[in-house]
């Protein structure tokens, strides 16, 4: 029999041309099983039930015409119409039986599957594949039935005839709709593939691109303990791992960024059958659901299957209880950013001074404004009308047909991977997840603008806010001979930040980690132990407070150099292979004060922090050394453990040539030798002793940033704090530009980087352009300025 007339075919057998046989979800379980098994990427062995078989079933019965006259009555624009037609189509195929040869076949091959595993009768997953699914265009995500722990012949058969039923269900017709799909010619596959026992174990998801930015150069790994339908539900946020592509390839283990999930519930076994939800241990919850190693195998063959597939993957996983094994269990194409070629940038500004009302977790990277509509639960979503802004607790696929008329989506409950998450980013609507009180703060009817624009940072705010929008072609903004790099501190918005044009990292900032991420005083840190055996009652405040902060850390000397570590490396990865000029940390005692812990080891008496204990004089300081090796171990890791060797260094307000050598040489004692492995390592130029010796200085150094914005205010006396005396003098000042003149003809006489990264270019068209002319080899700008800079630098050119 030729196997376009057979109704069942093993995974070995097919491959991802047989979509309009098996459908996109089975097609690709068995092209991988086919070809990248030979690779040593595991995956758990199956059939497939073809689309001939589910003709014949239709057929047999005599249902497909009773099913066309029902889409005659289809009234789309009509929610209650849509639930009507689904219900009768979904009866009708429940209703009727199985042929006999089909059920044959089925429970013949069901056995050769457990005779495999060496079972009686073996646990399975019955999924539901249709013929327009997983394509490209459209993922289909959820929106047929999955039925899990199957293991009876008489559960096998029910199951099977519900993934056909499972065509019909009313988010399937609303989303084959808003995709163009007629409904009748679309078939059902139904996959019968051996569990994985991740009910003992974890499971979850991989991208092949951060799914908020659409940046190629990572693997998204998201993780949970049990069976992985947990994380569609979004009752909670899985464990988080950014694994870097190209470092990954030759050889290092870049995991540059693990964030620890809230994973307090969890699917099992039901002994009778299919699955039940149970607590987590309040230990387990604060372990992370994966090993490195096993992070780091699930990159790897995550590259093996999009590279195999030539696009951008989403892909299932689960890990064996029983034997430790990891198993992909689904991929298919990630279609949200596919046509998304990154040739336009878009820049958001909102046009208002207004607090949100409430803040969650943003979804993409747009505006959106309505009137509220608070829907309690599924069976309401009837009152939806068009353009409103659906507010709930947390949806799942019955939400879809209404999803796709919201101008915007709001929950209580969810992370980046639930289901609001996917279908908004595939819809390209602006959803904000994870607010925990939207459902009650909220009310509907109330106007409100949705901003996802400010990374992770999802604000909601009352009431219709004016916004800018700004559109520019990429392939229109022009290159220049001056290197235009970018000033960045928030690790979170540098994947999106680096499509625009640079030429790499000027400044990454330090303090934005220190002071959103870490929080704690290094050195509350580094002498955890010595503080926790205090009495002191403020000492035991700060103790407590610091538990709660790095609750998943015994080690809190560990958990600064992991953080600063994975802030420092997002920006790295982010730019890579270009150069990511990173500043040691140059807060002031007042800033460092402010941190947890801080009041007890900083200075109180300083009249101007400003010129007090800063920079390059900290970092030697026996006092502050413990903590600048901290940051020395972390900036290690990147380079050495992640592979980033574009990171490069710059010690900021180093006062003396002498204090610049004593820093060099605490960094070549911890192993970061300048020019070992390329590193290359800068002093700011920000001070006017670095202008008077900068023969000195970059006799040790590798070149100069000038921090514009210090040393404007030292070279004209100005405090840049006194709003009053700002109008006296700012860097377009003659003595001002006369001292960064010399600085810059210098270091191109001595063949020496010289860069700016104050604010001054971004403020002042004018002074850009006098760099330019002075043969600055880059100018470092915010990422708000970039492409305005670049755009008025090429005018005055012409």
């Amino acid at each position: 029999m030729k196997r376009e007339q057979k109704y069942i075919l093993w995974f070995k057998e097919i491959t991802s041309k047989d979509v309009l046989l098996v459908g996109g979800k089975n097609a690709s379980l068995g092209e991988m099983y086919s070809k990248l098994s030979k690779k040593r990427v595991n995956i758990p062995d199956g059939f497939a039930l073809t689309s001939k078989a589910y003709w014949h079933y239709l057929k047999e019965n005599r249902i497909d015409k009773k099913i066309k006259r029902i889409f005659k009555k289809f009234n789309p624009q009509s929610i209650k119409n849509l639930q009507e037609t689904g219900r009768q189509a979904r009866n009708l195929i429940l209703k009727a039986e199985l042929p006999k040869n089909l059920e044959r076949e089925i429970l013949k091959n069901y056995k050769k599957l457990s005779k495999k595993y060496k079972e009686d009768f073996s646990d399975v997953a019955v999924r539901s594949s249709a013929t327009a699914e997983d394509l490209p265009s459209a993922s289909f995500a959820g929106q047929h039935e999955t039925f899990l722990n199957i293991s009876s012949e008489e559960e096998l058969l029910k199951a099977v005839k519900k993934c056909m039923a499972s065509l019909f269900t009313d988010r399937a017709i609303a989303y084959r709709e808003e995709k163009g799909f007629n409904h009748l010619k679309i078939a059902l596959s139904v996959g019968v593939q051996k569990m994985v026992r991740s009910d003992l174990a974890s499971s979850g998801v991989v991208f092949t691109l951060d799914t908020e930015t659409g940046f190629r150069n990572v693997v998204l790994i998201n993780s949970i303990y049990g069976i992985g339908e947990m994380i569609v539900k979004g009752k909670i946020t899985p464990d988080e791992f950014f694994v870097f592509k190209p470092t990954l390839k030759k050889g290092f283990k870049s995991i540059i960024l693990k964030n620890l999930g809230r994973k307090d519930k969890k699917y099992i076994y039901n002994r009778k059958g299919g699955l039940k939800e149970v607590p987590v241990l309040s230990a387990q919850q604060l372990k992370f659901s994966l090993t490195d190693e096993e992070i780091l195998q699930l990159a790897r063959w995550a590259c093996l299957i999009e590279e195999h597939y030539k696009i951008p993957q989403d892909i299932e996983w689960a890990k064996d209880g029983k034997t430790g094994e990891l198993f992909i269990v689904q991929s298919r194409p990630e279609t949200v950013h596919l046509s998304d070629t990154k040739k336009f940038y878009e820049e958001y500004e909102i046009k208002s001074k207004k607090k949100p009302i409430l803040t969650g977790i943003a979804i993409g990277d747009k505006i959106g404004t309505g009137n509220v509509h608070v829907i309690s639960d599924v069976s309401k979503i009837s009152q939806f009308k068009k353009g409103e802004v659906l507010v709930t607790k947390m949806t799942d696929p019955d939400w879809t047909t209404i999803m796709t008329m919201a101008s915007a989506i709001v929950t209580d409950e969810g992370s980046k991977t639930c289901h609001s998450a996917i279908i908004s980013r595939e819809l390209g609507i602006p959803c904000i997840v994870g607010t925990q009180k939207a459902t009650k703060i909220l009310k509907t009817g109330q106007e409100v603008t949705i901003n996802c624009t400010q990374g992770l940072d999802g604000r909601i705010y009352d009431g219709k806010v004016p916004f800018k929008t700004k559109r520019f072609n990429l392939k229109k903004i022009p290159r220049l001979k001056t290197k235009i790099m970018i000033n960045i501190g928030a690790p979170e918005i540098a994947f999106k930040t680096s499509f625009l044009p640079n030429d790499g990292v000027g400044l990454a900032r330090e303090e934005f980690i220190i002071a959103e991420k870490i929080r704690v005083h290094p050195l509350a840190l580094y002498h955890y132990k010595k503080l926790k055996a205090s009495k002191d009652k403020q000492i035991s405040r700060i103790i407590k407070r610091i538990d709660e902060i790095t609750i998943e850390h015994k080690n809190k000397r560990e958990y600064f150099i992991k953080e600063l570590a994975e802030g420092i490396a997002q920006i790295g990865a982010a730019f890579y292979p270009k150069p990511v000029i990173v500043r040691f940390s140059d807060f002031k005692t007042n800033e460092y004060a402010q941190l947890v812990g801080g009041k007890l080891f900083e200075p109180e008496d300083e009249a101007n922090p400003m010129l007090g204990w800063r920079g390059a004089s900290r970092y030697y300081d026996e006092k502050f050394k413990p903590a600048f090796l901290m940051e020395c171990e972390a900036i290690k890791r990147v380079r050495d453990i992640f592979g980033l060797k574009n990171i490069e260094l710059m010690v900021p307000f180093c006062r003396t040539v002498e204090e610049g050598e004593k820093v060099l040489d605490l960094m070549k004692k911890v192993g970061l030798r300048k020019g070992k492995d390329g590193l290359k390592v800068y002093v700011m130029c920000e001070i006017p002793s670095n202008v008077i010796s900068a023969e000195e200085f970059l006799k040790i150094f590798d070149g100069m940033s000038i921090g514009s914005n210090d040393l404007t205010q030292l070279t004209l006396g100005i405090d840049r704090d006194n709003a009053y005396i700002q109008k006296i003098g700012d860097e377009r000042n003659p003595a001002v530009k006369e001292m960064i003149g010399k600085v810059i003809q210098l270091c191109n006489i001595k063949n020496k980087y010289c860069g700016i990264c104050g604010d001054a270019p971004s403020s002042f068209p004018d002074f850009a352009k006098f760099l330019s002319d002075c043969k600055i080899l880059s100018i470092s700008l915010s990422p708000d300025a970039v492409i305005k800079t670049i755009l008025n630098l090429a005018k005055k050119k012409k």
